[in-house]
Order: C-alpha cells, then sequence, then structure tokens
C-alpha cells in the first residue's frame, strides 16, 4: 500500500518518455508552479500528520496544550490556503490567466481582489470623480 507521499515523489517524477517521441522538447513554462505544487503537497500532508499525531500523543497523556495545537494549525492553513492558490493558478494557466501581486509578488488567480499573502488589492481602483467624468462624457 502506497502513502500520499509516495505518490506524490511519484507524480514529481514524472512519466518516463515514451518512445517514437523524437524531436526537440518544448521547455516547461510552468514547471516552477508545478514543483512548488509538489512540494506544498508534500508539506500539507505532512503538516497534518503530524498535527493529528500531536493531538493523539497529548489525548493519551490527558494534557492538551491548545496553543501548541494553534500554532501547528495555523502553519498547516497557511501552507494549505498556498497549495491551493497554485492549483488554480496552474487551472488558471491552462486558460493563459495568471498575474503577480504587485507588492509582495505572490501569484493570484483570476478574479482575486485582494493577494492572499500580503492582503493588498490586486487591483486599482476608480475615485469617484474618474467615474463621474467617465459618465458625464458619455452620450444620453
Amino acid at each position: 500500500m502506497s502513502t500520499m507521499i509516495d505518490r506524490i515523489r511519484a507524480r514529481r517524477a514524472g512519466p518516463a518518455a515514451a518512445p517514437g517521441q523524437g524531436g526537440a522538447e518544448r521547455p516547461d513554462p510552468h514547471a516552477e508552479l508545478r514543483a512548488r505544487r509538489d512540494a506544498l503537497a508534500e508539506q500539507v500532508a505532512e503538516l497534518t500528520w503530524d498535527l493529528g499525531g500531536l493531538t493523539y500523543e497529548m489525548a493519551i497523556r490527558d494534557h492538551f496544550r491548545l496553543d501548541v495545537l494553534v500554532r501547528r494549525a495555523a502553519t498547516l492553513q497557511e501552507r494549505d490556503a498556498e497549495l491551493g492558490e497554485v492549483e488554480r493558478l496552474l487551472a488558471a494557466a491552462a486558460d493563459g490567466v495568471a498575474g503577480g501581486c504587485r507588492s509582495c509578488g505572490a501569484p493570484h488567480g483570476r478574479g482575486a481582489t485582494y493577494c492572499w499573502r500580503c492582503g493588498q488589492p490586486l487591483m486599482g481602483q476608480a475615485t469617484s470623480t474618474a467615474v463621474m467624468e467617465s459618465l458625464g462624457s458619455s452620450p444620453g
């Protein structure tokens, strides 16, 4: 029986080159993003198992340290959020849609309003005077 980490490592290794496929291969423009996804998936799996094991150990000793559990859960939540964003970017990359935060450089997907890492707005906001001018210049 294989574990999730074994499956992630196998996916990271990638499929073997099929025989008969000659010619020059194009470099994968999303290779870095895929590698980041695989590393994050491995981290999330390990953090999940660690958090579960830690909770179990505390339960059998009947001594819970909530501050430790909350810190570990927060770390897991951060990695999981980053993994979700990278997966959304890979899905959006198939459509050719992706971007980066102007403030911290974190990648973001289409439709994101705020950066998931630093919280800065991703789209510029129009001032009310600019809106009124555009409405005043339109006919009717």
